[in-house]
């Protein structure tokens, strides 16, 4: 935690976890063994912000796109999402974590389904940290979503046209329990969004580093953490109005 100011860190940080598969290639397996690596970047991250005191972790897990891939490499990611929930459960129980996710869950395998509803239930009391999973999830998917719900309102007497705010609409989103992310991580040197989280990322600090996803370590979100921290969010305003604190819960949902 060295130069880590605990004062000024992240309320939510999201992650696009991406390089898997040419961090297997790199080292001459398959791509479901680069997923695996993976997931020892994931157990470390939780742990590494459970320990700092970040109160949101959302992983980009599976995307609405990743659906496309090979039947092989789905059903190998599938089963390595039920392992990893079965394998972390009890330690999210025992850090005080609570598990949520966003995205499609009817689109899961019925057996991740299971054991993903099971562990999100178990862990529902806990308030130290949220980890939260993006599975079988779009932006633009959610976005639609959200849209529909607004129709439904409507359509239901609920609302009125002048009633349809930004934040109204926030409410409607996946993530309408949580704050906007302070800051979004994408690993492997790519330099996109890749349809993850468009609305909440409105004001959002970005960070990209060549590291692959499987190699992403402590040091590294350390490294994303003291980039954040030297920056100015000023969410529309000078940095003079951001001195004098008229900035102050800017762009953050809640």
């Amino acid at each position: 935690m060295t130069n880590i100011d605990p004062q000024n860190l992240p309320r939510h940080i999201a992650i696009i976890m991406d390089g898997n598969g040419r961090w297997a290639a790199k080292h001459t397996m398959g791509r479901i063994s680069g997923h695996k690596k993976g997931a020892e970047s994931v157990r470390e991250t939780v742990r590494a912000c459970r320990e700092l005191g970040i109160k949101c972790l959302t992983l980009y897990a599976f995307s609405v796109q990743n659906w496309l891939r090979p039947s092989s490499e789905v059903n190998g990611l599938m089963n390595l999402l039920e392992e990893f929930l079965h394998s972390e459960a009890q330690e999210l129980i025992d850090k005080g974590i609570r598990l949520t996710m966003i995205g499609n869950i009817d689109a899961l395998r019925e057996t991740v389904k299971k054991v993903l509803e099971d562990v999100i239930l178990k862990t529902s009391q806990n308030t130290d940290m949220i980890l939260n999973l993006a599975l079988s999830y779009g932006g633009r998917d959610e976005i639609v979503g959200a849209v529909k719900k607004v129709l439904r309102d409507y359509a239901a007497g609920k609302i009125t046209p002048e009633n349809v705010t930004e934040e109204y609409f926030s409410t409607c989103l996946d993530t309408n329990a949580l704050p906007d992310p302070d800051l979004v991580i994408r690993t492997s040197g790519e330099y996109r969004i890749s349809n993850f989280l468009l609305w909440q990322s409105a004001y959002t600090e970005f960070y990209f580093t060549d590291v692959l996803w499987p190699d992403f370590r402590r040091d590294d979100l350390m490294e994303a953490i003291l980039a954040y921290q030297k920056r100015e969010r000023r969410f529309g305003l000078t940095s003079d109005q951001i001195q004098d604190g008229q900035g102050k819960g800017q762009g953050n949902s809640d």
